[in-house]
């Protein structure tokens, strides 16, 4: 029984941790899914703000305004495409390395504009903007370069991919179109080459004759002469018949033989 209460007891302990551990993930995922709703509409509502001074204000507030948008949508741009385009090639990762590197640049300008926004001596701030404009200028082409650069790179690569994939199709297509040849065509080419095989392997299995050396004349010993044992001679192959007497016949004479 007591047995039985700790197996109970133990299994309730590993449902509640489950549960609080599915707890914990979820409200984390619920947390980071607010959190980047929050980012994004905190941002979109910034450049829309950008956007409307850049174009409804004049002088420095204006120009920092353009400035700000400018560096923002170039950044955000190629961190997309740089996302986008390491999942499916590995090399982008030495890429989006060196992004990471010119973005802390990036947030480093615009949240000095942005403080310079609110400077209420606009003298000093248009002294300072060419300067601003040149490093955004620098952050922007080196982070259209980026991203032009992973676009060229992907470009290529589905080109290439198509070309191949165009080839393979139009040899298919070129296989499946071929039924000028019939099968008993083939058979008898296939026959015929058969016959010529068979008929020039006796040829090839043929080798040549060697030729043997005249083994030396050896001195012959005498032998003795053997008593030779006169032999029958051999039967005439139709032997005459020999004639038969009758009680009937005369004995012939002596004279009239011959």
């Amino acid at each position: 029984m007591e047995v039985a209460l700790i197996i109970f007891a133990l299994m309730l302990l590993a449902v509640v941790g489950l549960g609080a551990y599915l707890t914990v993930k979820a409200v984390g995922a619920a947390k980071r899914g607010v959190e980047r709703t929050v980012v994004q509409a905190r941002r979109t509502v910034e450049d829309t703000t950008l956007r409307a001074k850049s174009f409804g204000q004049v002088g420095v507030v204006g120009a920092l305004a353009q400035v700000r948008l400018d560096l923002r949508t170039s950044m955000r741009a190629t961190q997309q495409a740089l996302a986008d385009g390491v999942q499916v090639d590995a090399s982008l990762r030495e890429s989006l390395g060196l992004f990471e590197q010119l973005s802390a640049h990036g947030h480093e300008l615009d949240g000095e504009l942005k403080r310079l926004e609110q400077e209420p001596d606009r003298r000093r701030t248009a002294e300072l903007l060419p300067d601003l404009r040149e490093r955004a200028a620098q952050i922007i082409k080196a982070a259209d370069s980026l991203r032009w650069a992973a676009r060229d790179r992907a470009r290529r690569f589905a080109a290439d991919d198509l070309s191949l994939l165009s080839e393979q199709i139009e040899m298919e297509s070129g296989a499946l179109r071929d039924w000028s040849r019939e099968p008993v065509d083939d058979l008898a080419a296939a026959a015929a080459e058969w016959d010529a095989a068979q008929a020039a392997a006796p040829a090839s299995q043929q080798t040549p004759k060697q030729t043997s050396k005249p083994k030396p004349k050896s001195t012959p010993t005498p032998q003795p002469n053997p008593t030779r044992t006169p032999t029958a001679p051999p039967a005439a192959l139709n032997p005459p018949t020999p004639t038969v007497q009758y009680p009937w016949q005369k004995t012939p004479r002596p004279e009239s033989a011959g």
